[in-house]
């Protein structure tokens, strides 16, 4: 089968179908990534999940700059 022999329209067609099928995979693949790096991304969701690890670092946080900021008042 060479272009001969097919008539322009059904070229046509079957490009503007090729299109079709492909702008829907391209929309399905956005939404896709869209909803996985809103999960991803999802403060809440990762403090949720890690909350020992979150807690711990910032018990840490709070430690060394309130043992920091208390120097600055003491003389020792």
């Amino acid at each position: 089968m060479t272009q001969a022999t097919f008539p322009t329209e059904i070229l046509e067609q079957h490009a503007a179908e090729q299109r079709r099928a492909l702008h829907n995979d391209v929309q399905h693949l956005r939404s896709v990534v869209r909803s996985e790096v809103r999960e991803r991304t999802d403060v809440k969701r990762v403090v949720r999940r890690h909350f020992a690890v979150v807690a711990a670092a910032t018990a840490v946080l709070a430690l060394s700059f309130g043992y920091g900021f208390t120097g600055i008042f003491t003389r020792e």
